[in-house]
């Protein structure tokens, strides 16, 4: 009973996972208007039925590539205590992974980019930032209260610019590549942060 149990739930788990990389493959490939339930279950070698099973319409399948996509983009912070180190770390390492840049990233940037326009996508990237945007506000909230990070900061209004500058740093390494070493860019970006926020 419990090894049937696990065989279905393994051949679920499979199913969706071909489900999500067909449907990056198409959005990286043609675009977020490219993107059906019909052709992702078709590049995925499912039938529609079982898509919209598994996500029910575009807007759930659309929610879920960008949760799959933002969480875990920079590994080795969970465990970690909130604070100025966490969020340094997670500068540099988002900086970081935006020089491998893989499918994952490039449609969740894409996506992030189309919700300015589509109405469907912007509640999706709205909670994205919101989430993002709370993360940063806690780690500059527990160094404000620990004394690594000065009083005079104002935690809200910096994690929407720490937010603004690391998805503007993405969009340019998704126009033109070449143009943004992350290497160096991300030792540049720590410490400016590092500077701007650390108490004397």
């Amino acid at each position: 009973m419990t090894t049937a149990h696990r065989t279905q739930k393994q051949r679920r788990e499979e199913a969706e996972a071909a489900l999500l990389n067909a449907a990056v493959e198409l959005v990286d490939e043609l675009g977020v208007h490219a993107l059906t339930l019909a052709r992702v279950g078709e590049r995925a070698g499912y039938s529609r039925g079982l898509i919209t099973h598994y996500f029910g319409s575009k807007q759930a399948l659309v929610e879920r590539l960008a949760r799959v996509a933002q969480t875990g983009f920079v590994p080795g912070l969970d465990g970690l205590p909130p604070g100025l180190d966490r969020l340094l770390r997670l500068i540099d390492g988002y900086v970081g992974e935006l020089g491998r840049m893989g499918a994952l990233n490039r449609v969740f940037l894409k996506l992030w980019t189309e919700a300015a326009t589509a109405t469907e996508l912007a509640p999706i990237f709205h909670e994205r930032n919101k989430a993002f945007h709370a993360g940063l506000h806690e780690d500059l909230t527990a160094g404000i209260a620990d004394g690594t990070i000065r009083p005079d900061v104002a935690p809200h209004e910096t994690a929407i610019a720490i937010v603004a500058q690391l998805r503007g740093i993405g969009m340019q390494r998704l126009v033109d590549p070449r143009s943004v070493d992350t290497e160096r860019l991300r030792t540049h970006v720590t410490g400016h942060w590092r500077r701007a926020l650390e108490r004397a």
